[in-house]
C-alpha cells in the first residue's frame, strides 16, 4: 500500500475520532431531555403529534364509512329488480348528496352545538370555526357519513314504489332534524354538552340505535304508509317471493360494508391509539358469527342455505357489535354476533308474514330490530356493569330507555313525515309507473340499455 493512502486513512481516523468525543456528550444530553429542547418543547410536540394522528385517522375512517354508501346502493339493488336500478342508484347518490347539505347547514348544529336540554343552538354551518381549527372540521365529515348512513337506510325498505321527490324531500327531513335531534340527546357531548340519554349512562359507541335503529324504525314507518309492491301478497293474503335480479351484486355490496364497518366502528374512537384493534376484532368476530347463524338459521328454516339471509346475516351481526364494540369481550361480540344472525332470519319471516310490511331488503330487520338488540346487549356483556358480569340492571335499564326513546322519536315523527308527503306531494308512484319501473317512469332510462327485462310485476 502507498504511504500516501496511509496518511489520509490516519487524518480522516483522527477526524472521525474528534466528532465521536463531540457527539456522544450530546447524544446523551438529549436522552437526558437536555440539548437546549426544554421538556414543555417536548410534551408540546408530542401533543401535537397526537392530534394530527387523531385528525389523520378520523380522515380515514370516514372515507371507509362514505364508502359504505357503494355498498347499500349495490345491496339494494341486487336485492331489488332491473327495472328499478337506476332508482336505487340515483336515491343513494342523492340522499348523501343533500343529506350532506342538509346536516352540514343545520343538523351538526342541532346534534352538536351548545345544548338547552333538548337540542344544539350553535356551529349552525359551523359557524364561528376559523379554517384552522382542524379538529371541527374533521369531526364535522366524520359525523356527516353518518347522518348518510341512517338516511340511506330508509331507502331499501321504501324500494320500487316511492316518488323520488319524495325520497329527497324526507331524506333532508332525516338529515335536518330527526336523526340530529335523537343524536344530541345521546352523543351530545362529543363537542359540548352533553344530552339527557348521555348524561343517564347510555352507551352506544358507533350507533345500533342512533344512527341504525333509527334508520330502520323510519324505514318501518314509510314502508307502512307506502303498502306493499304490486303483487306481494296474494288474494289469501300470504306473501309472494319477488326476488332480487342481481344476488352477485348484492353479495359485493354485503362486502363493501364489511370492510366499510372498520371505519364505522373503530374510527369512533376519533383517537389513533390501541383500541382500534381490538375494536376491530369484537367487530369482525360479531360479522362472523351473524353469517354463521343465520345460515344454519335459514337451512333449518327454509331447508335450504339461503344467500340472502346469511347476507343480512353478517349485516345483522355489524350492526348488533355497533353499541357494544369498545366494551365487550371477543367472547362476548361472538354472542351478540350470533344472537344477530338468528334474530335477523326471524325477524325477515315475522315482518313479511305477520306484519305484512313488505320490505325489500330487509332493512327494518338489519337495522331496526338489530340495532335494539346491540344495544341492549351492552347491558348485558359490558365487561365494565353488564348484568352478566355481576353489574346488576341498572346499565340494562338504561340501555332499554334508550332503544324505547328511539323507536318513540323515529317511528312516530316518521309516521308524521310519511303521511304529510303522501297527503301533500305524493309518497307512491302510480300502478302503471310501478309494472314498467321506476327507471324510465321516474329518469327516463334503463341500468341495462338494449337487455330485454320481462316482469309479471
Amino acid at each position: 500500500m502507498r504511504k500516501g493512502t496511509n496518511v489520509k486513512t490516519i487524518r480522516w481516523s483522527m477526524l472521525f475520532l474528534i466528532l465521536l468525543c463531540f457527539a456522544v456528550p450530546a447524544t446523551h444530553a438529549a436522552a437526558e431531555g437536555g440539548a437546549g429542547i426544554a421538556p414543555s418543547a417536548i410534551e408540546a410536540a408530542k401533543e401535537e403529534l397526537q392530534t394530527n394522528i387523531n385528525i389523520v385517522w378520523t380522515c380515514i375512517a370516514a372515507f371507509l364509512v362514505f364508502f359504505m354508501q357503494a355498498g347499500f346502493a349495490m345491496v339494494e339493488t341486487g336485492f331489488t329488480r332491473a327495472k328499478n336500478a337506476v332508482n336505487i342508484l340515483m336515491k343513494n347518490l342523492m340522499d348523501f348528496s343533500v343529506g350532506s347539505l342538509a346536516f352540514f347547514l343545520i343538523g351538526f348544529g342541532l346534534m352538536f352545538g351548545k345544548s338547552n336540554g333538548l337540542f344544539g343552538t350553535t356551529l349552525f354551518g359551523l359557524g364561528g370555526t376559523e379554517p384552522g381549527e382542524h379538529w371541527n372540521w374533521t369531526f364535522l365529515i366524520f359525523q356527516t357519513v353518518f347522518a348518510a348512513t341512517a338516511a340511506t337506510i330508509v331507502s331499501g325498505a321504501m324500494a320500487e314504489r316511492t316518488r323520488f321527490v319524495s325520497y329527497l324531500l324526507y331524506s333532508a327531513v332525516i338529515s335536518l332534524l330527526i336523526y340530529p335531534i335523537f343524536g344530541s340527546w345521546a352523543w351530545g357531548s362529543l363537542l359540548d354538552g352533553g344530552g339527557w340519554l348521555e348524561k343517564l349512562g347510555f352507551h352506544d359507541f358507533a350507533g345500533s340505535t342512533v344512527v341504525h335503529s333509527v334508520g330502520g324504525w323510519l324505514a318501518l314507518a314509510g314502508a307502512i304508509t307506502l303498502g306493499p309492491r304490486v303483487g306481494k301478497y296474494g288474494p289469501d293474503g300470504k306473501p309472494r317471493a319477488i326476488m332480487g335480479h342481481n344476488l352477485p351484486l348484492a353479495a359485493l355490496g354485503v362486502f363493501i360494508l364489511w370492510f366499510g364497518w372498520f371505519g364505522f366502528n373503530p374510527g369512533s374512537t376519533t383517537t389513533g391509539n390501541g383500541s382500534i384493534g381490538y375494536i376491530a376484532v369484537t367487530t369482525n368476530l360479531a360479522a362472523a358469527a351473524g353469517a354463521v347463524t343465520a345460515l344454519i338459521a335459514s337451512w333449518g328454516l327454509l331447508k335450504k342455505p339461503d344467500i340472502s339471509m346469511t347476507l343480512n346475516g353478517a349485516l345483522a351481526g355489524l350492526v348488533a357489535i355497533t353499541a357494544p364494540c369498545d366494551g365487550v369481550s371477543p367472547v362476548g361480540a361472538i354472542i351478540i354476533g350470533g344472537v344477530g344472525g338468528v334474530l335477523v332470519v326471524l325477524a325477515v319471516l315475522f315482518v313479511d308474514y305477520v306484519l305484512k310490511v313488505d320490505d325489500p331488503v330487509g332493512a327494518v330487520s338489519v337495522h331496526g330490530v338489530n340495532g335494539v338488540w346491540g344495544t341492549v346487549s351492552f347491558g348485558l356483556f359490558a365487561l365494565d356493569g353488564g348484568l352478566f358480569y355481576g353489574g346488576g340492571f341498572k346499565l340494562l335499564g338504561v340501555q332499554l330507555l334508550g332503544a324505547v326513546t328511539a323507536f318513540a322519536w323515529a317511528f312516530g315523527l316518521g309516521l308524521v313525515l310519511f303521511n304529510v308527503l303522501k297527503h301533500t306531494v305524493g309518497l307512491r308512484v302510480s300502478e302503471e309507473e310501478e309494472l314498467k319501473g321506476l327507471d324510465i317512469g321516474e329518469h327516463g332510462m334503463e341500468a341495462y340499455s338494449g337487455f330485454q327485462i320481462f316482469t309479471t310485476t
